[in-house]
């Protein structure tokens, strides 16, 4: 008998399935996580339908955080933004990659998660919620222009001058984003978000340096295009790690847990510690000068 398409939909299945139990084997319903896009995007465009009232505090909250960052000398942007600006070969592929990878590599990931990995989907699906959510939270009580919307202070729209795909001045898409949501950067929560899921999914060394090195390219890209404060970039990656611990604190024993990124001084490395002092220990036995001895 044929799979009817209310089947192939998930329907006929629970809606919670094994959602918060145990270690799920079956994809969420893509309905499910269609509503959930659905209600992230509605939230997003309820906080930027206020931004054309809160411009002037918005200026104000950047032009303050600028002033405490040259005051704390954690002000690179200024720096970043004026190099990108006079190398243009440089800027636009920088343009570019803010346009573009935001979404392509997030949601490639979560395509391939969804299809391929529903257990590991599951829990990396609900910290990427939180970090939307969280994010949208604070947009609404603290919006914060970004850098290139002070030029008086010397900065360059490098998206604008390079003519990329997103220009805020010449491109539809790129228009209906919140140009008041600085902080956090969700370039960079989405990026660190990204990372944690590679790294759970890939094997290699080679693939697991280029997943660490995503997010460290994805600082330098905002920055030097002038769309995030250096703040905005730290509060993005605390960001990150809010939402993972809320996610693991939320998850039972028995699911698939999502590593301590970030929350340990260990876990900086990204590396597991005890196949190396397996590896040391070997290499002292081997030379004879093993504990036994």
């Amino acid at each position: 008998m044929g799979v009817t398409v209310g089947e192939r939909l998930g329907f006929n299945r629970p809606i919670l399935d094994t959602e918060w139990n145990d270690t799920p084997t079956r994809r969420s319903p893509i309905w499910v996580e269609a509503l959930v896009i659905g209600w992230l995007c509605w939230l997003y465009d309820e906080i930027s339908n206020l931004s054309p009232l809160r411009l002037h505090t918005a200026l104000a909250h950047a032009t303050t955080l600028l002033h405490l960052e040259r005051v704390w000398h954690l002000n690179p942007e200024l720096t970043l933004n004026s190099w990108a600006a006079a190398h243009r070969s440089i800027a636009l592929p920088m343009a570019n990659f803010y346009d573009s990878a935001h979404f392509v590599v997030t949601l490639g990931v979560v395509g391939v998660l969804w299809w391929r990995r529903p257990a590991l989907y599951r829990p990396l699906r609900n910290s990427l919620v939180l970090i939307n959510v969280i994010g949208f939270v604070v947009f609404w009580a603290y919006p914060l222009a970004p850098p290139r919307m002070l030029p008086a202070a010397g900065f360059v729209d490098v998206v604008a001058v390079t003519h990329a795909w997103g220009s805020w001045q010449t491109n539809a898409v790129a228009s209906q984003a919140n140009e008041l949501a600085a902080m956090p950067s969700l370039h960079m929560a989405w990026a660190c978000w990204t990372t944690v899921a590679l790294w759970q999914m890939l094997r290699g060394r080679r693939w697991r340096v280029a997943a660490l090195a995503y997010p460290f390219v994805t600082a330098l890209v905002v920055m030097a295009t002038a769309n995030h404060f250096l703040l905005d970039v730290i509060a993005g990656m605390a960001t990150a790690w809010a939402a993972f611990a809320l996610s693991n604190l939320h998850t039972a024993e028995t699911s698939t847990r999502l590593p301590a990124l970030w929350l340990t001084p260990r876990a900086l490395w990204l590396a597991p510690k005890a196949p190396l002092r397996t590896r040391v220990g070997d290499w002292l036995h081997d030379r004879g000068w093993s504990n036994s001895n």
